[in-house]
């Protein structure tokens, strides 16, 4: 059966540039949708995939990320169940629903955590990012319109340049008073072409200082 060539979408930022990203990449034909997930899940099950996982992040990691089906950190980080929070949203934002979740989880863990650090929080965001629809005003103003949202506040969510977008919502994390002190920080890209993830901002508390790379799990 033959494959189909790749579909690259294309964004424009307002500023002349454009934003590339792949919408598909081969032939969707045989068993999809959720009917091929669920054939997994039993393979998953049986094989225990499911034994001996927890509620709290073995790692202390509170990653978030973008929704983007490449941008599985499961994947490109390796994680394995219990070892981490995962937030997706489109661009991988610190929207303010992520906001509340990292500090209602920090709540729950200072419960668990009497002193020190409670877990970091990681932003990750990626090239090619499909967000980066927001700055075209033609499209912006239409999905405004569809969701009744504020136009201007959809600009600020598209991630055309990640490293800045990434250490932009660094900073309304930690300027968060709902978010406990003890909550570290760090900022990231992943490209998405190479597979790499390359650290901007390393971990830091809300004041900025730097933490110390923390090598024990939560039992």
């Amino acid at each position: 059966m033959s494959k189909q060539s790749p579909t690259l979408g294309t964004v424009a930022s307002g500023n002349g540039e454009t934003t590339r990203f792949e919408l598909s990449g081969r032939d969707q034909s045989g068993p999809g949708n959720f009917a091929t997930a669920l054939e997994r899940n039993r393979v998953f099950a049986a094989a225990g995939g499911h034994e001996g996982a927890v509620v709290f992040p073995k790692l202390r990691l509170f990653v978030i990320t973008c929704m983007d089906p490449r941008v599985d950190p499961a994947h490109f980080l390796g994680l394995q169940p219990s070892d981490a929070l995962v937030v997706r949203n489109g661009g991988g934002r610190a929207t303010p629903e992520v906001i509340n979740d990292v500090a209602f989880i920090a709540q729950l863990v200072e419960n668990v955590i009497p002193e020190g650090p409670l877990f970091e929080v990681a932003v990750i965001h990626h090239t090619q990012c499909g967000s980066g629809a927001f700055a075209d005003d033609t499209f912006r103003r239409r999905y405004a319109r569809r969701i009744g949202a504020d136009e201007a506040e959809l600009r600020d969510y598209a991630v055309l340049d990640p490293a800045a977008t990434v250490a932009r919502d660094l900073e309304l994390l930690r300027s968060s008073p709902a978010i406990s002190p003890r909550v570290t920080f760090s900022g990231h890209v992943y490209d998405v072409v190479t597979g790499l993830v390359k650290t901007i901002l390393p971990a830091s508390d809300q004041e900025g200082q730097p933490q110390p790379p923390r090598g024990d799990e939560i039992p």
